[in-house]
């Protein structure tokens, strides 16, 4: 279970409740993801995540605030698509997904990796 963010951080900033138990489930699954990345990160840099969160660098809100943000996009946009284009030609609608299969929403942006990371390892 993720330790700093917990689904019902996720409910509260979509301004609504999960809508099963399931929901609610792979929120959590996506949250312990989440912290594993940032822990794995933590640990290549020579630090450990539990011990920098204590000492306040980055602070526990901080780092809720990177999981919560990442499971968000997850929510918005489970397939990871980078565009959709619709054309109507004689009632025909042809819709094209393209998506970046290096991009994953769960994934901590360079921007969430400098508030999480001390200044002198990011």
């Amino acid at each position: 279970m993720a330790t700093y963010a917990q689904a019902t951080d996720v409910e509260v900033e979509l301004g609504r409740l999960a809508l099963s138990p399931a929901e609610t489930a792979q929120w959590t699954a996506w949250l312990d993801r989440v912290e594993r990345s940032i822990e794995r990160r933590f640990t290549r840099v020579g630090l450990d995540l539990a011990t920098q969160v204590a000492a306040g660098d980055p602070s526990t809100e901080d780092v809720q605030d990177v999981m919560v943000a990442a499971v968000l996009r997850k929510v918005a946009n489970p397939t990871g698509t980078t565009s959709v284009t619709r054309s109507v030609d004689d009632a025909t609608i042809t819709t094209r997904h393209e998506r970046d299969d290096s991009s994953d929403p769960l994934s901590v942006t360079p921007e969430e990796w400098e508030a999480l990371l001390p200044a002198q390892t990011s």
